[in-house]
C-alpha cells in the first residue's frame, strides 16, 4: 500500500497513467457527493457513481447489497476499480465490498474527513457493522493507494473535524507525548492540518507495518475503543447519536481511569487527560441505569479472549501497553468516573 499526501489531482493522473482498468466505479454518500465529487469528476476517466447513504447506521449488509447490486448492473469483471471517495464509514464498507465482489477488485481510499485520512483509511481494517456490533465482520486488506489531500477538510463542518481530532490526540497519548501537548496547545483552529496529518500518518503506518495484523504492538491503537466503542454502539439508533470521535473521547477519559488504576499512570496524567479532552468534546450524560448495558456491548469487543474484557491502556502520556485484563467492576467505576464530571 501507497500513502500520498499530495495535490489529489497530481496523485490520481499519476495513477492513472499508470493503471488501466475496464470499468472505475466511485463511491459516495449524499454528502461527499456534493461538496468533494465535484473536486475529482474532471480528473477520473470514465466512470459509474455509486452513491449510498452516510453514517455508522448504514454500515451494514444491506447497504453492501447496493454496492455489490451496481457493480454486478454495470458488468464489473475482476480488472475494474472502485474509489471509495468517504469518510472511515466509506472508506470500511467500500473496501468490503471491493474485497468481496468477485472474490476481489483493485480500490483506491480518498479520505474526505480528518478521521479518515489520519485513521480510518490507514491500515487496511475493512469491515461493516452486524446486529449493532461495529465492524463484526470484515477482512484486513490494504487498499491499492491511499490518497490524502487536506484541501478535503475545507468541506467539514467543526463537528465533523473535531470528531476526528480525536484519533490525533489519541496517537499522542499512545506514542508521542510531545505530539500530544503540541496539537492540543494549538487546537482545531490553529492546527497546521498538513503537518498533523503526515505526523499522525507516520504514527499510525509505523504501527501497522509491525504488526499488520493487529496480534501485539497494533492492538495500542485501539486505546479509548473498548469502552468507546460500546458507547457508540448504545447510542447508535437514538437522539443521542455520537460521531466515531465522540464516543473514543469518553472511552479515552474511561481508560485513562483504568490506566491510573491498573497501571500505575499518574493522577496528574490522568487529570491532564480528562480536563483536555473535557475541554474539547461536549459532556454526554451517561444514565447510570446504562451501565450495564453498555458494558453488555464491551464482551463482542475483538481484542477479548476467553470472555475477558482486554484494553489498551497508558503507562504514561506517550507509552501504552495491550491486553490488559479488565473486570467488571473497574470498567464500572471508569463509567461512574466520566459520569462525575
Amino acid at each position: 500500500m501507497s500513502i500520498k499526501i499530495d495535490d489529489i489531482g497530481t496523485s490520481l493522473s499519476g495513477y492513472f497513467a499508470e493503471h488501466q482498468y475496464s470499468k472505475v466505479a466511485v463511491l459516495v454518500d449524499e454528502n461527499t457527493h456534493q461538496y468533494c465529487y465535484p473536486i475529482i469528476e474532471s480528473l477520473l476517466p470514465p466512470h459509474v457513481l455509486i452513491q449510498i447513504q452516510s453514517g455508522e447506521i448504514n454500515k451494514n449488509l444491506s447497504t453492501c447489497e447496493h454496492i455489490w447490486s451496481a457493480l454486478t448492473e454495470n458488468q464489473f469483471d475482476r480488472k475494474s476499480l472502485l474509489i471509495n471517495l468517504g469518510g472511515g464509514v466509506i472508506g470500511d464498507m467500500g473496501g468490503f465490498c471491493a474485497v468481496t465482489y468477485k472474490r476481489g477488485i483493485d480500490f483506491i481510499n480518498i479520505p474526505t474527513t480528518l478521521l479518515a485520512a489520519v485513521d480510518a483509511n490507514i491500515g487496511g481494517k475493512l469491515g461493516i457493522d452486524f446486529r449493532g456490533f461495529k465492524n463484526h465482520l470484515g477482512f484486513f486488506q490494504d487498499p491499492n493507494e491511499v490518497f490524502i489531500d487536506p484541501v478535503f477538510l475545507e468541506t467539514l463542518n467543526e463537528r465533523e473535524l473535531r470528531s476526528g481530532f480525536a484519533e490525533v490526540v489519541k496517537h499522542g497519548l499512545i506514542t508521542d507525548k510531545d505530539y500530544f501537548n503540541e496539537v492540543t496547545k494549538d487546537g482545531l483552529n490553529q492546527a497546521n492540518w498538513n503537518a498533523v496529518i503526515a505526523h499522525s500518518v507516520q504514527i499510525k503506518n509505523a504501527v501497522v507495518t509491525e504488526d499488520p495484523k493487529e496480534k501485539g504492538l497494533r492492538k495500542i491503537l485501539n486505546f479509548g475503543h473498548t469502552v468507546g466503542h460500546a458507547i457508540e454502539s448504545f447510542y447508535l439508533d437514538t437522539e443521542n447519536h455520537l460521531l466515531h470521535g465522540e464516543a473514543i473521547a469518553i472511552g479515552m477519559i474511561c481508560e485513562a481511569f483504568l490506566s491510573t488504576k491498573l497501571l500505575g499512570m499518574a493522577k496528574e496524567e490522568l487529570e491532564i487527560i480528562k480536563t483536555t479532552l473535557t475541554q474539547i468534546y461536549p459532556n454526554l450524560n451517561i444514565h447510570k441505569g446504562d451501565f450495564t448495558s453498555i458494558i453488555k456491548l464491551m464482551y463482542q469487543d475483538k481484542k477479548n479472549v476467553n470472555s475477558f474484557l482486554n484494553h489498551s491502556l497508558l503507562y504514561e502520556i506517550g507509552r501504552a501497553g495491550y491486553d490488559v485484563a479488565v473486570d467488571e467492576k473497574d470498567v464500572m467505576d471508569s463509567l461512574f468516573y466520566y459520569h462525575k464530571i
